[in-house]
């Protein structure tokens, strides 16, 4: 008997993410008011890495020119949420949207969720095998962000690993 590969680190956060919905936590919170102390938590810890994310986009292409700024936990009555922007003087001048990560626990919500200002679509331009690799990290996010929202169209039941025992609790 073979023994079964490691989950990836992006299918890992996937499972975790069934099974708060599975079992109606976040990850061991069950109260709103737990939930938002989670994710206020998590918010220092997204930040340098966001941050990163945004200043590797500053650099090689935006060559310096731009600011990154953070907004922090920002709180209302029935949500909570934490942005991180990059503008650059082009953008402005343009009159476009920033390019924006968006972390955010809205009301009704379950649990918080990211996303971006913009994203829905990614460009694809690989003419190499070396380019084709390099876009693993877009696929897995791609993947990742298609699962989720099929289990929003449905529900944690169209899992496999959900459902057959394999997902941890």
């Amino acid at each position: 008997m073979t023994t079964p590969a490691p989950t990836p680190a992006h299918a890992a956060a996937l499972l975790r993410h069934f099974t708060d919905l599975r079992d109606g936590t976040h990850g061991d919170a069950v109260s709103r008011k737990d939930k938002e102390r989670l994710f206020a938590d998590a918010i220092p810890l997204l930040d340098p890495y966001a941050r990163q994310a945004l200043a590797e986009v500053n650099t090689s292409l935006l060559l310096g020119q731009g600011d990154v700024a953070a907004s922090g936990l920002r709180t209302t009555n029935d949500s909570s949420e934490a942005l991180w922007v990059l503008t650059w003087a082009e953008q402005r001048a343009s009159g476009i949207a920033p390019i924006v990560l968006h972390a955010y626990y809205g009301a009704g919500f379950h649990h918080p969720h990211l996303r971006g200002g913009t994203v829905g679509d990614w460009p694809l331009n690989v003419f190499t095998d070396d380019q084709a690799a390099a876009e693993l990290p877009t696929l897995r996010a791609i993947v990742s962000a298609e699962l989720h929202n099929l289990v929003f169209q449905r529900d944690f039941r169209i899992i496999p690993a959900m459902t057959k025992g394999a997902a941890s609790s």
